[in-house]
């Protein structure tokens, strides 16, 4: 099975690496396809002007044609092609597709593969087309899983593609990539949808991807056959596609159409280029009709590259920053029917499963753009984590939204009665102690939001009333206590779960704080530090102490991710957990979620923070599943 580790992430999208016979591809990553017959640009020009260390092209169309068969199998297809990075290459299934067969046994067309030196070959699976009814659907996955099986076992060192189908059907998807799971392979291409997409059917493109990531072994990268245009690239990708090909760039240069980040527009409609791409920027629109066909094409072909990569480098960019989503709203905005696709993220379901791959903050603010964007899976983790563990003292009075953090309006309210204040914010409600944990404090809004926005936040706080059996109270009871304790308690009960605070928290607290912000620094318990406060999210480090405390009152796997006995000096010494060493984690833990880590014998070792899920960990056997922060040995 290739190599494949994750280095960093966001929503379900992997910046990773991936190791082929030729190289290392950085996921997510964009192939673009090279008709061997019709090289508008060269794969090495691609490499020079674009860094392109891997791109796809068809196997069937080389095997139809005896010149580029006999060279493909006596010098190879990088020879052919004269490009010495990765190459992917596809089976003729689109071919299928479009003609309607392929005239090639589906065994002959994978060893062909395989013979003329393909990094990454494809089986020849069956395309199912949107409309196919559910028992014709159902036959050609039951056919495509049997020739998976068949293929695989002549693969060699060839990485296998083998490619998830089932028409628009969920079910089917869900069967066959289950089944295709089962398979020795490498990449799970998503098949059968480019007439999605050149539709514009994202709604049923959506349902296609999560069907099929949902059911496949998260260890394996998944590849979207003919992503087409830019626009619909952050969405596959913060749904977890981590390679994608296209062959729009030559498809649209053909027809005289320019790609831009928000749509396509016809050379014959524009007067003025709107970029400054190294094309656009040395010609205008008036020089390029005046050329000839064939540099016309090829100028904008060249374009239409440079926009699909500048996308890419600004995916890549919104994984490292944590602002994927707002991305992906984004576009949405301007193409109403990218909505009508998070529309299908919004069910219940579909935000659980979201949420257990979410990391719990990011390195950027959360920004409002749009409807969606109260339905991303940090503020439904927020809301139900809420309704789980937060209850009121006593009385709740209801404040209005003001300036962030909310304590600085509210703070001697609070420390001055024994009626909880909660905020009415746009995330529902926020008990003052929470008023500095992400996303709370670490979020733009406008000053007026969506209506239906408005009204899922109305429902929560209602929810939390009914839960709670207490109604708002205009005056707060007089009182005394400590906004600072109460925020260390509820912030712990929300990161590490209901009650904890009582264990970890047993003692006498005692708090520094910093001289500069004021903000909580640390926190001791009878003398020892058990927690660091993090300032860029309001959320708590977890200390050796700590790590002590919760290690001892409960039982395993809570919080912990347990690794192999055999390597327990090192994670005493401090070094990280790699993911082929663990044996089981706590299914709760999220990404970058505080964890401490045991060997089998539950003998605690470290503590750190968690890089993968638990269906991660245990999925994954390359790169860094905990980072480790302090080993027993170091404190």
């Amino acid at each position: 099975m290739a190599k494949f580790e994750i280095k960093e992430r966001d929503c379900l999208s992997r910046i990773g690496r991936l190791e082929t016979p030729h190289g290392i591809i950085e996921t997510p990553a964009l192939l673009p396809v090279i008709n061997p017959n019709k090289m508008l640009i060269e794969p090495d020009e691609m490499r020079k002007l674009f860094g392109v260390n891997a791109i796809i092209t068809n196997s069937y169309i080389i095997y139809r044609s005896d010149k580029l068969r006999r060279k493909a199998l006596s010098e190879g297809i990088h020879s052919l092609l004269k490009f010495d990075g990765v190459i992917m290459t596809d089976s003729g299934t689109f071919q299928s597709h479009v003609y309607g067969s392929v005239d090639v046994d589906y065994l002959e067309i994978f060893e062909f593969q395989r013979d003329m030196g393909s990094d990454i070959g494809t089986i020849l699976d069956l395309f199912t087309e949107p409309d196919e009814n559910r028992t014709t659907a159902k036959r050609k996955v039951i056919e495509t899983v049997k020739r998976a099986r068949k293929s695989v076992v002549v693969k060699d060192k060839m990485l296998a593609a083998c490619t998830v189908q089932g028409g628009v059907y969920e079910d089917l998807r869900a069967r066959c990539a289950e089944e295709m799971g089962k398979i020795d392979c490498d990449i799970h291409p998503v098949g059968g949808v480019v007439p999605l997409m050149e539709n514009q059917r994202y709604d049923e493109l959506v349902r296609c991807i999560v069907s099929s990531k949902m059911h496949l072994p998260l260890s394996r990268p998944i590849h979207l056959f003919g992503a087409g245009h830019p626009m619909v690239f952050p969405l596959a990708i913060a749904l977890g596609v981590d390679m994608m090909d296209s062959s729009s760039y030559a498809k649209y240069a053909r027809d005289e159409r320019f790609i831009f980040p928000w749509g396509t527009k016809k050379l014959q409609d524009m007067e003025e280029i709107p970029c400054n791409c190294p094309v656009c920027s040395r010609v205008d629109a008036k020089e390029l009709k005046e050329m000839n066909k064939e540099e016309r094409e090829r100028n904008i072909a060249l374009h239409n590259l440079y926009i699909c990569f500048s996308e890419m480098k600004r995916i890549k960019m919104s994984i490292r920053e944590g602002s994927l989503w707002e991305l992906v709203e984004e576009k949405a905005s301007i193409n109403p029917l990218i909505m009508d696709a998070l529309r299908f993220l919004e069910r219940e379901s579909i935000k659980e499963w979201l949420e257990r791959f979410e990391p719990v903050s990011r390195k950027s603010a959360f920004f409002y753009i749009n409807r969606h964007s109260m339905h991303r899976p940090i503020v439904y983790r927020y809301q139900k984590r809420l309704l789980s563990v937060y209850k009121p003292s006593g009385e709740i009075i209801v404040r209005e939204e003001v300036e962030k953090p909310y304590g600085r309006t509210y703070r001697k309210e609070w420390e001055r009665s024994k009626t909880d204040i909660v905020i009415k914010s746009p995330f529902g409600p926020v008990p003052l102690p929470l008023d500095e944990m992400y996303p709370i404090a670490q979020s733009v809004f406008p000053k007026v939001i969506d209506k239906e926005s408005e009204e899922l936040a109305e429902r929560i706080l209602n929810k939390l009333l009914e839960k709670n059996e207490v109604k708002p109270v205009e005056k707060p009871e007089r009182g005394k206590r400590n906004l600072d304790i109460d925020r260390v308690r509820l912030t712990v009960d929300m990161q590490f779960g209901k009650g904890v605070s009582d264990i970890l928290l047993d003692g006498e607290i005692s708090i520094r704080k910093s001289k500069s912000t004021g903000k909580i620094r640390n926190v001791f318990v009878d003398g020892r530090h058990i927690l660091s406060m993090r300032a860029r999210d309001g959320m708590f480090t977890l200390k050796i102490a700590g790590a002590r405390i919760l290690h001892e009152f409960y039982a395993p796997p809570r919080y912990r991710v347990i690794v192999e006995n055999d390597v327990s000096r090192f994670i005493r010494e401090g070094r990280n957990v790699f993911a082929k060493f663990v044996i089981d984690c706590d299914s709760k833990l999220r990404p970058h979620d505080e964890c401490i880590v045991v060997n089998e014998d539950d003998e605690l070792l470290a503590v750190g923070r968690c890089l993968l899920n638990r269906e991660e960990m245990l999925s994954f056997n390359h790169g860094i599943a905990v980072k480790v922060r302090e080993g027993l040995d170091q404190s």
